[in-house]
C-alpha cells in the first residue's frame, strides 16, 4: 500500500470555510476549496481523507469549481494496471474567488433595492 501525507484542516481553515458558506458557497465547495488552497495539488482520495467529505461530495464540488475555471485537473498514471488518478490544482487565486462572491452580492443587493423602490412607488399610489 502506498503511503502519502495529507494536510489536516485546522481551526483557521474551518473559520475560512464558515466565512465562504456565509457568502453562499456550498459546504462541499468551501471545504474542498479551502483544502486546495493549502496544498500544491491533491487527488480526490487525499481530499476525502483530509476533509471528511465523501467521494460523491468531492466529485460534485470539483465539477462546480471546474465550471468556474477555479481548478485544473490532470491525470497521474497509476502504478501497474488501473485507471489514472485525477490530480486537482487550484487555478484561481483565493482573492479572485472572493471577488466573484463580492460582485454577486453587490449585484443581488442592487436588484433587491430596485424591487424595494418599486414597491414603495406602487404603495404610494395605493394610498
Amino acid at each position: 500500500m502506498k503511503d502519502f501525507e495529507v494536510k489536516i484542516l485546522d481551526d483557521t481553515d474551518y473559520r475560512f470555510i464558515d466565512a465562504l458558506k456565509n457568502l453562499g458557497m456550498s459546504r462541499n465547495v468551501a471545504t474542498t476549496l479551502t483544502y486546495l488552497s493549502n496544498v500544491r495539488e491533491a487527488s480526490s482520495q487525499e481530499i476525502e481523507m483530509s476533509t471528511g467529505l465523501r467521494q460523491p461530495e468531492v466529485s460534485v464540488a470539483m465539477r462546480q469549481m471546474r465550471e468556474k475555471h477555479w481548478i485544473s485537473v490532470h491525470n497521474k498514471k497509476a502504478v501497474g494496471k488501473g485507471r489514472p488518478t485525477k490530480i486537482y490544482t487550484l487555478n484561481a487565486p483565493i482573492e479572485e474567488i472572493i471577488k466573484h462572491y463580492e460582485e454577486k452580492i453587490i449585484e443581488d443587493t442592487k436588484t433587491t433595492m430596485i424591487a424595494i423602490k418599486k414597491l414603495k412607488t406602487i404603495s404610494k399610489g395605493m394610498e
